[in-house]
């Protein structure tokens, strides 16, 4: 998105000086940023390094001790941080959407595929049983798990598969934004790419604003249009995310680039 661009939209979420610490350690100090309707913001750092952090105030499971995250809603920009609980839990279930590294923190494991994707849907006030079966059999079919496999529990699949489902429980709704936490994490690299490229398709079909916390530099390459690098807490570095890789200036984003590198 260009620069002219930008300067003509609202932000479907501003960051500004959000923060939080466990006694005298830092979580994430001072973090300031804006995303645009249909960007994707990938976020990186070593372990420790504060993206998980920042990622749970972002998605209001985290209280943060100050700063503001104000998401533009259907009824004009509200600071997150100051809604009610109950306004809160709304919003995940409509307009945002998580998606776990662990796929069964993110599903219910006695429910059916069917019903994992069903229950998104009546959560935001769809109840005609054939339309919500039919959509559901509609998004196994976009995350690539057939049909025949409706009534199948998630514990019957495999990690790709139930990552899979849960990428379609969490889209089924069409959220505005998308919050992922390592979402490729713990997968064989041939499912890796897979799912890569699945969640690519999807993030520019449908439009969607995302916000990705992953070690995988090659993660971000390939969904993020701009990237942030976190080091102890902070943000060290950001820009377009191919002129951040290509041309790193911190220090510590030289190191994680050149580590790649040299694998």
């Amino acid at each position: 998105m260009s620069i002219l661009a930008k300067m003509k939209m609202q932000p479907l979420l501003s960051v500004r000086d959000l923060s939080k610490f466990y006694g005298g350690r830092i979580g994430c100090a001072d973090v300031g940023f804006d995303l645009y309707p249909g960007e994707v913001l990938g976020i990186v750092g070593e372990s420790g390094s504060g993206k998980s952090t920042l990622l749970s105030c972002l998605a209001g499971h985290l209280p943060p001790d100050r700063g503001e995250v104000i998401f533009d809603t259907r009824e004009g920009p509200r600071d997150t941080v100051q809604m009610a609980e109950a306004a809160r839990r709304r919003l995940a279930r409509t307009d945002w959407a998580y998606v776990h590294q662990n796929p069964r923190d993110g599903l219910r494991m006695g429910v059916s595929a069917g019903g994992n994707v069903g229950e998104r849907l009546m959560a935001v006030g769809a109840r005609h049983y054939g339309q919500i079966r039919e959509q559901a059999v509609d998004w196994l079919g976009r995350v690539e798990i057939a049909a025949d496999r409706v009534d199948d529990r998630p514990s019957a699949f495999s990690g790709g598969m139930q990552q899979r489902l849960q990428i379609a429980r969490n889209l089924v709704t069409g959220p505005r934004l998308v919050f992922m936490d390592e979402p490729t994490g713990g997968l064989d690299v041939s499912v890796q790419a897979r799912l890569l490229d699945l969640l690519r398709g999807l993030v520019r079909e449908m439009g969607l604003s995302a916000i990705i916390v992953t070690h995988d530099l090659a993660v971000v390459r390939l969904l993020a249009d701009r990237l942030m690098v976190m080091k102890g807490g902070y943000v060290v570095e950001q820009g377009l995310t191919d002129q951040v890789l290509d041309d790193p200036q911190h220090a510590y984003t030289q190191l994680l680039v050149s580590s790649v590198l040299q694998v």
